[in-house]
């Protein structure tokens, strides 16, 4: 399948994206993460990202600092200069998003659109550090996603929302049209299962694929998983556990 972004473009290999940046010690989103997968290999990694009061764009989850910082409030109401104030597990700096984007120019980097706050600061960091050709830009929000690539000058790769994902794939089981359904997107990135119950088949990927569609997979940790998954067919997989990704990758054969 010919990629439809330069994104995709992985030498015809599974896509391994380090979920935000890869760390055993609570340091997700941090710039210290996102250089231990560099360090792995990963050219692929994957971030969050909201917009401070003053319209700076941050990698991080929450909308909140509470959770992974040794601060407390809402990024949206603060300004840069006291986001970039808090640790995250009390020793790493919140990273802005240029500098995720400037600080591994080789990296392709997976944005999921938090929240309103970051729709004009992740446009705006996107065109500042040219990063069109190796940025897909998703978000839980089909709204939130167009509002952000609206912003943009030129295209970038971009992901169905969950929601929208998840509509496709019921409508795979009711005959409907896999072209038509998908609209503008580039990929489908999905759970494959909803606690026990799975529900990505080899009959969905296959569907994907004939309408001209990637396929990724998140939030996969287990190497029985990762190996069940990739048998099926997907083209990507996210993972916490870079770690085990690459090994898995590398045994069979698939490490970019």
């Amino acid at each position: 399948m010919t990629p439809r972004h330069p994104y995709f473009d992985n030498g015809g290999r599974p896509i391994a994206l380090a979920h935000r940046g890869f760390s055993l010690e609570g340091l997700e989103n941090s710039m210290k993460a996102f250089q231990a997968a560099v360090d792995l290999g990963y050219r692929y990694l994957e971030t969050d990202a909201h917009g401070t009061r003053d319209g700076v764009a941050v990698a991080l989850h929450d909308e909140t600092l509470d959770r992974t910082t040794d601060a407390t409030g809402l990024v949206a109401e603060r300004d840069w200069d006291s986001v970039k104030a808090a640790r995250i597990g009390g020793v790493e700096p919140v990273p802005r998003l240029d500098d995720v984007l400037g600080t591994w120019p080789d990296a392709r980097i997976n944005i999921d659109v938090k929240g309103e706050s970051g729709i004009r600061p992740v446009a705006e960091a996107i065109e500042r550090t040219r990063s069109h050709d190796r940025v897909c830009v998703g978000s839980f929000s089909a709204d939130r996603r167009r509002a952000t690539l609206k912003l943009l000058s030129r295209p970038v790769a971009t992901p169905a929302s969950e929601r929208e994902a998840i509509a496709w794939l019921v409508g795979t089981w009711v005959g409907a049209d896999a072209h038509a359904s998908l609209g503008d997107v580039d990929a489908l990135q999905i759970p494959w299962r909803k606690g026990p119950v799975p529900f990505l088949f080899a009959r969905q990927i296959e569907a994907a694929h004939a309408a001209g569609r990637e396929v990724h997979v998140w939030t996969v940790n287990r190497r029985d998983h990762m190996v069940h998954l990739l048998d099926l067919g997907v083209d990507g997989l996210v993972s916490d556990r870079a770690d085990i990704l690459k090994e898995v990758l590398v045994a069979r054969g698939q490490w970019a």
